[in-house]
């Protein structure tokens, strides 16, 4: 699969061949949590990548034994922090990014997760987006491709093309992350969360659909596992929760009146629709042509474990996240109290 160009007028700026690596003022938070080190190797290959050009902080929840092991691996090539014990909440990740944007020392910060892979490019497109905005959501895409990446990629383009994707990784100011008091440990959908805690904070969101940053596959194991819970997400978007939980009395309506045509037809829209979102913003340069054809396949299995989803709500109170159960996918999208956002000297212009 293609790569996205090492350069963009829209923010990243031409990288010759060759240059050296640019240290820019940015700190880049990575909250991470195993209970194997099977990939330790290549993300210490990557940390040391990023460790030439930006501060990076990892917050790591593991248990003792892998958090000494990552202490040696990682001496004086990152920050290695635990979670603040003074912060407690349900999802860990979110623990781990609130101790790790207060300890940074930039204002510009990078949170991603420990499958996100970003190049020279995407680190100075962030930091230049971020000069005019509060948050930044840039595209992932899966590199490589496996039949589940490339199942899970028709999620993807259907939500590119419905207005922008959910990455495994944003930007955001750290002053306003701060003013703000950042988001809330207790909901599942924690990037939504953060999303919606800046708008309601009064803060610019940018979604440059142009932003790709790419994105290692998980094991076909960690995906199958995963299923019910991302559709647990919905819960806090009801209208994409109806729209699912309606494709299954669909489709057993249309089997029953042997009706094919309305299948055949629906079928074909989604495909268009995925299709509508691989094309924008030059995506046919990182999401191949196939992947359009997955998005029916992962409309269908939405629709099963969206039931799923309602199911373990109505019966257990929440879905299961590591040894613990959320209720709540996400704060609905107007909270009761929108404090008013301070105004700032708009900042200057960056060297980088």
């Amino acid at each position: 699969m293609p790569v996205p160009a090492t350069g963009d007028a829209r923010g990243a700026g031409p990288v010759a061949a060759g240059s050296p690596p640019v240290d820019l003022p940015m700190s880049y938070v990575l909250p991470l949590r195993w209970h194997r080190d099977a990939g330790l190797s290549e993300l210490t290959d990557h940390l040391r990548w990023l460790a030439g050009r930006v501060e990076v902080l990892v917050v790591d929840g593991s248990p003792p034994d892998l958090f000494a092991r990552h202490a040696e691996a990682w001496r004086g090539l990152v920050r290695h922090l635990p979670p603040d014990p003074a912060r407690r909440g349900l999802n860990g990740k979110v623990v781990g990014v609130l101790t790790g944007v207060r300890a940074a020392r930039h204002e510009h910060v990078v949170i991603a997760d420990d499958d996100v892979r970003y190049d020279e490019a995407g680190l100075r497109a962030v930091h230049r987006l971020l000069e005019r905005a509060d948050l930044v959501r840039p595209q992932n895409y899966f590199d490589p491709l496996p039949w589940h990446a490339w199942w899970d990629t028709g999620r993807t383009l259907l939500n590119r093309a419905l207005g922008g994707d959910y990455p495994g990784t944003l930007a955001v100011r750290r002053s306003t992350f701060l003013d703000m008091g950042g988001y809330d440990p207790d909901v599942l959908f924690e990037n939504l969360e953060l999303i919606r805690a800046v708008r309601a904070y009064g803060g610019v969101e940018a979604t440059p659909a142009w932003l790709y940053v790419r994105r290692l596959p998980p094991d076909a194991a960690h995906f199958r596992g995963q299923r019910v819970r991302q559709a647990y997400d919905d819960l806090a978007q009801p209208a994409r929760l109806v729209t699912a939980l309606a494709v299954l009395p669909a489709l057993a309506t249309a089997v029953a009146t042997r009706r094919r045509r309305p299948l055949l037809v629906m079928a074909t829209a989604v495909v268009a629709l995925a299709e509508v979102g691989r094309r924008r913003a030059g995506g046919t340069t990182v999401f191949a042509p196939s992947t359009s054809l997955a998005a029916p396949l992962w409309l269908l299995e939405r629709g099963v474990c969206s039931w799923l989803a309602v199911g373990q709500r109505l019966l257990f109170g929440g879905v299961r996240y590591g040894d613990t159960r959320i209720r709540r996918a996400a704060r609905p999208r107007t909270p009761a109290i929108v404090r008013s956002r301070r105004r700032r000297k708009p900042p200057g212009p960056t060297r980088a």
